[in-house]
């Protein structure tokens, strides 16, 4: 017999695959609370009204929307559930909460606008869509468990956020921080952190309201510069100063930081996720170039 191919989440460990500027693009996210199982494509089979979920779909796609179902581990009861609309951009961050008792009332929600006032606590969102990749359930449902155990009314559950081979993956929002790798002891410290205002840099995948480009600038100098606030580092300008390579510059209070990046693609990897029948090169990030200018 042959041995069962080796899942995609280890595979990337062993392989050492980098985490830098791997944050699925997203200026704002919806979720949406959906109890029970979610079926490969978590959305479609929702068992929300195709309609509803078509024009909630497009609605979220003209504003640059994430759309993800949330679930708690354990759920009593109830006769109504939970929705939220985040905005991740900077300066704007927020989250706000609401509820709904059927399908028809997402038809009504404006995913451009806060449904609440803001929130005064992020929230942290697990990985756990087994049925779209194992890797996400087997390595996301502990996370989930051990967040869920110091920050239970702010973890939760969500369907496929893409990087499944970086399980467990967690996203804190409203910021749109993207990690990877996380393990159940780390969970609750890196949570933590993000309370406080600061990044967990090993575990960081990027930020999702930057482009891939500004995700690696911004990764290259907090690791040169020691930076770890959140809010540090905000891009002031990108130029394309090759075909592979990207000038960013990044303010800070001492002057401006420029950091050149250059693109590149992996060799193919055999296995990018569980699902995956053919391998794929992936995009990787080096620094060129990095100087800090002085106010």
């Amino acid at each position: 017999m042959s041995e069962a191919p080796e899942r995609c989440a280890p595979a990337s460990e062993r392989r050492s695959d980098p985490l830098l500027a791997t944050a699925a693009p997203a200026k704002r996210f919806v979720l949406v609370e959906q109890p029970g199982a979610w079926g490969r494509d978590a959305l479609r089979d929702s068992r929300i009204a195709p309609p509803i979920l078509a024009s909630l779909r497009e609605r979220c796609h003209a504003a640059d929307a994430r759309l993800l179902l949330i679930r708690r581990a354990h759920r009593g009861p109830a006769t109504s559930r939970a929705f939220a609309v985040a905005d991740a951009r900077p300066g704007r961050e927020a989250i706000a909460w609401g509820r709904f008792e059927d399908d028809a009332a997402l038809a009504d929600i404006d995913v451009t606008r806060l449904p609440a006032p803001p929130s005064a606590s992020p929230a942290f969102l697990v990985c756990t869509h087994g049925r779209r990749d194992p890797c996400c359930a087997a390595r996301g449902w502990p996370v989930a468990s051990a967040l869920s155990e110091a920050f239970p009314a702010q973890t939760w559950q969500c369907s496929h956020v893409g990087g499944d081979r970086f399980a467990a993956n967690v996203l804190a929002l409203p910021h749109g921080l993207y990690y990877g790798r996380v393990t159940p002891a780390e969970a609750a410290a890196l949570a933590h952190r993000h309370v406080e205002g600061r990044v967990t840099l090993p575990s960081l995948r990027g930020r999702s309201c930057f482009p891939p480009a500004v995700q690696a600038a911004q990764h290259f100098a907090r690791i040169t510069l020691g930076v770890d606030e959140i809010d540090a580092l905000p891009p002031v300008g990108t130029e394309h100063i090759a075909a592979d390579e990207t000038a960013v510059t990044l303010a800070r209070a001492e002057g401006v930081v420029t950091v050149v990046v250059r693109q590149s693609e992996s060799e193919p990897i055999p296995r990018p996720t569980c699902g995956a029948t053919f391998a794929t090169p992936m995009r990787e990030w080096d620094l060129v170039e990095l100087s800090a200018g002085h106010t």
